[in-house]
């Protein structure tokens, strides 16, 4: 039992040392590396869809997604006009500082890194879940927790740490409130229980509804990286 103690120790500890590497190099490029965490379900790539259609054009945008099989959501961004790379974890939970920069290294395929000075903001879509990825430092700026209406009001008192850690909170599927019960009242007092100052921002990818608060919050967020 000790051993698996010291042994994800070791593992976090050694994440964090590459981690710091990563934030150094997304501040040195004077980009927004943006962690973005949430159930699976909850509509992280179709807020980068929506992202990307409507802020494509102002800045620009990169994904790299974290699932554990397929480029199912890779394909999505392409096609929503961001550029992303894959990365599949197989039975893993999160992803791992390594993995994001063995990532940016083949982003354009084997032995063609993403020229960094050439982004405005990074979106890391890690893995659907709510527990292991809020444990791994990735080297970004902000973390960005997506939750929606159907999962229920009381997730954040569930799942506190995600939440803890959290610059941001986005509540998304608002379309659905009255089909699903959801309080917004409740869910804002429980996130703000957790995270004080974390933003939250309520909006409906479907209907668009609330997005343009959502596009302002990145714009506002990539100016301030780019100062240092």
């Amino acid at each position: 039992m000790r051993r698996e103690i010291r042994l994800e120790k070791k593992v976090v500890s050694e994440n964090d040392r590459l981690a710091k590497e990563l934030a150094e190099r997304f501040r040195a490029a004077g980009i927004l590396a943006v962690n973005l965490m949430g159930s699976p379900g909850a509509g992280k790539t179709s807020l980068l869809e929506e992202t990307s259609r409507r802020l494509g054009g102002e800045l620009r945008l990169a994904a790299i997604e974290g699932d554990l099989a397929t480029d199912r959501d890779a394909l999505r961004l392409r096609r929503a006009g961001m550029a992303a790379r894959q990365i599949n974890t197989g039975q893993g939970c999160h992803l791992s500082a390594v993995q994001v920069a063995e990532a940016l290294d083949a982003f354009d395929g084997p032995g063609r890194p993403i020229n960094l000075d050439s982004l405005d903001v990074l979106f890391i879509e890690n893995v659907g879940n709510l527990v292991c990825p809020a444990q791994f430092d990735l080297g970004e700026r902000r973390r960005v927790v997506v939750a929606s209406t159907p999962e229920g009001d009381d997730k954040p008192i569930k799942y506190p740490v995600v939440f803890h850690t959290a610059d941001c909170v986005v509540l998304n599927k608002t379309d659905l409130l009255e089909a699903t019960g959801f309080s917004c009242e409740a869910f804002r007092q429980y996130v703000r229980g957790l995270a004080p100052k974390a933003r939250i921002l309520e909006l409906s990818c479907r209907t668009g509804e609330g997005l343009e608060a959502w596009l302002d919050w990145l714009r506002a967020e990539r100016a301030s990286a780019k100062k240092g």
